[in-house]
């Protein structure tokens, strides 16, 4: 039976290179370069476009709890991040043009891996196992016929950061920290009360790219622009992206007013990404916007911020919680394109699909994660729990089912111990 991946983002890198080494033919679909995105800078497979960032290694954060299920499982791209990693403190963050080029060489060098650099317009349900990996920038032709197929295909909008060339940052007036330490992977440009005023005043009179719909449509809260934010109130940025807390300026020996935040985009750290600063400002405006923070005045932006436009399916209606479709056989999604919002969550998602993908064309049962582990949660709030319409879910501890106790801390590391116990069950299932 043919087996058709249509997507080469993570999780369609993922479902690929692990079909493939369960020992399964794969047709992956790629439509780039015949056809851009709005955000992709290349046309490797796995390129992350928003963020280099995975978020947090620690198992006290539940996206640390998830990497960790998604290396237990199998996952080929975490294992691959993990060799591509650069200095980012608690959190995992990657190289993202070696950790794309890699997981592009091992896709096309695949002998079961077939590309084809192709737009995909509709499929093939009754003669091919398919799984749609589209993630949030599905193409129009695509997502109109899920719209005709499901009816229910929706989008909303994300929002990407600038990166600044670190040798043109003023760096005698950053820092580098962590917060809560002298030491670490984090460049800190401070601005005083007065300095902060002025970048607040301007960023909300700044002008934005306008986009069709823009203010009907679903925008995810997690990847609000800064100027939105600042727009909810002047102090609304120190208590978001800017927010000093646990840094010491060490020229004043103090907390700053508010703080940008800038993180490795490579090991060399020749790139710096603003922490949070995602924003659908006009590109002339960017460069005047953060020329009023001190140590970034003269800073040459390597990439400036963009918004587009995602799509997502309303999954509570359309699938089970093996991600297969209630209505077509055989017909998988993963990733971003059912409401799991995230680069881990995309990944994961894609190593579960695999295995069910694996399990469903040898005749077996397809399998669901515990809804006690980190992916058994996601999966249950974008199939089961979760409200239709869906509002796109990324991992947290209050996706797991309550532990009555009132310290958060010692709930949240019970609910660790449990998902990990859990998560052998599921991986003897695998096994069998």
């Amino acid at each position: 039976m043919r087996i058709n991946v249509i997507g080469g983002g993570l999780a369609g890198s993922e479902v690929a290179l692990s079909l493939a080494d369960f020992g399964k033919e794969v047709m992956i679909f790629e439509m780039r370069p015949a056809r851009k995105t709005d955000v992709h800078q290349s046309e490797d497979f796995a390129e992350l476009v928003c963020s280099n960032s995975l978020k947090s290694k620690s198992l006290d954060n539940a996206s640390g709890l998830l990497k960790e299920e998604g290396l237990l499982i199998g996952s080929r791209l975490l294992e691959a991040a993990h060799r591509h990693r650069v200095p980012a403190g608690k959190a995992l963050a990657v190289n993202r043009e070696t950790f794309a080029r890699e997981i592009t060489r091992r896709i096309e060098n695949h002998p079961l891996i077939s590309v084809r650099r192709e737009e995909v317009c509709q499929l093939d349900i009754s003669g091919s196992v398919n799984i749609v990996c589209t993630g949030p920038l599905t193409s129009e032709c695509l997502e109109n016929y899920l719209g005709e197929l499901f009816g229910n295909a929706l989008f909303f909008f994300d929002a990407v950061a600038p990166i600044v060339a670190s040798d043109s940052v003023n760096f005698e007036r950053a820092f580098v920290a962590d917060r809560y330490s002298d030491t670490g992977d984090y460049v800190n440009c401070p601005l005083t009360i007065e300095e902060y005023e002025v970048f607040w005043k301007e960023i909300v009179s700044a002008e934005v790219l306008e986009i069709e719909n823009f203010s009907d449509r679903f925008l995810f809260e997690r990847c609000q622009p800064v100027e939105e934010i600042a727009r909810s109130g002047k102090e609304a940025l120190r208590f978001g992206p800017m927010k000093p807390v646990g840094l010491t300026d060490p020229a004043t020996g103090e907390e700053p007013f508010a703080v940008v935040q800038l993180r490795k985009e490579n090991l060399s750290g020749s790139l710096l990404s603003l922490v949070g600063f995602q924003t659908r400002l006009k590109w002339s405006e960017q460069k005047r916007i953060l020329g009023l923070i001190p140590a970034l005045r003269n800073a040459d932006i390597a990439r400036y911020g963009v918004m587009h436009r995602n799509t997502f399916l309303d999954s509570p209606k359309l699938l089970n919680p093996d991600l297969q479709s209630k209505d077509y056989q055989g017909l998988f999604f993963a990733g971003q394109i059912c409401g799991l919002e995230g680069y881990v969550e995309a990944i994961v998602s894609g190593r579960l699909v695999a295995i069910n993908v694996n399990r469903f064309v040898d005749g077996r049962r397809t399998l669901i994660p515990p809804k006690e582990t980190m992916l058994g949660g996601l999966v249950n709030h974008v199939t089961v729990s979760g409200r239709s319409p869906l509002r796109p879910v990324y991992a947290n501890f209050g996706l797991l089912p309550e532990i009555r106790m009132r310290d958060k801390r010692e709930k949240n590391r019970r609910k660790v111990l449990r998902a990990q116990e859990q998560i052998e069950h599921f991986l003897e299932e695998v096994r069998k």
